[in-house]
């Protein structure tokens, strides 16, 4: 799926989970945990792009975290992996929440440590447990802004383009893998279209068929 911002994680999710539990490597420069249970819903409007990973662990507005047909949320703490935030090292991180959940924190530092192949070890250590079929979803702001402004929310440091290309190619050629999505890119900062060209290159090659 390409397009849009993250809030089509939902729909893809619901749709994965008709066929039983469902893991998730999110892959975002945000951890896109915000949710009622941590910031004052009367002082600051929503925005579901900035809740995917809280809506799909069941936190938030009904209408999104509670789905017809499935039971419970769209997919448990322990069986997601959340790889390339930016933010986590903040001492005013947003939504510090996340700390004390069963999600597999691998953010853009320790992403930058461990290289592609530690990332991939680690991240596979978790879809082991899960035991089941899993989705990936991609927000380009997890590359830096150097590398592509063309997002709502840049930031730097970014993961290499190289190195997410090794994680996710290798994550999606596994039998495991049961789709991907690709948000965020914003055309309308990208007049030239090269930035375009630069993400289906991207895309390109973590599909290229083994």
């Amino acid at each position: 799926m390409i397009g849009g911002d993250c809030s089509i994680l939902l729909g893809a999710l619901v749709a994965a989970r008709r066929s039983g539990a469902v893991a998730l490597v999110h892959v975002d420069g945000h951890s896109d945990f915000r949710h009622p249970g941590n910031y004052d819903v009367n002082a600051s409007l929503g925005s579901a792009a900035g809740m995917d990973l809280a809506l799909a662990t069941g936190r938030g507005e009904a209408l999104l975290a509670q789905w017809p047909g499935v039971v419970g949320p769209l997919v448990a703490d322990e069986a997601v992996v959340q790889i390339g935030e930016r933010e986590s090292r903040d001492a005013d991180l947003a939504w510090p929440d996340i700390n004390a959940t069963a999600v597999t924190r691998i953010d853009v530092f320790a992403a930058q440590e461990l290289g592609a192949a530690g990332v991939l070890q680690k991240t596979r250590a978790t879809l082991a447990r899960a035991g089941c079929p899993y989705w990936l979803h991609l927000d380009v702001d997890v590359l830096d802004q150097t590398v592509m402004p063309a997002v709502d929310s840049p930031g730097s440091p970014g993961i290499d383009p190289d190195e997410l290309v090794a994680i996710l190619s290798a994550l999606a050629a596994d039998q495991r893998c049961t789709g991907l999505d690709m948000t965020i890119y914003d055309p309308d900062l990208d007049p030239t279209g090269d930035l375009a060209r630069l993400l289906v290159s991207l895309l390109g090659r973590v599909l290229k068929p083994r």
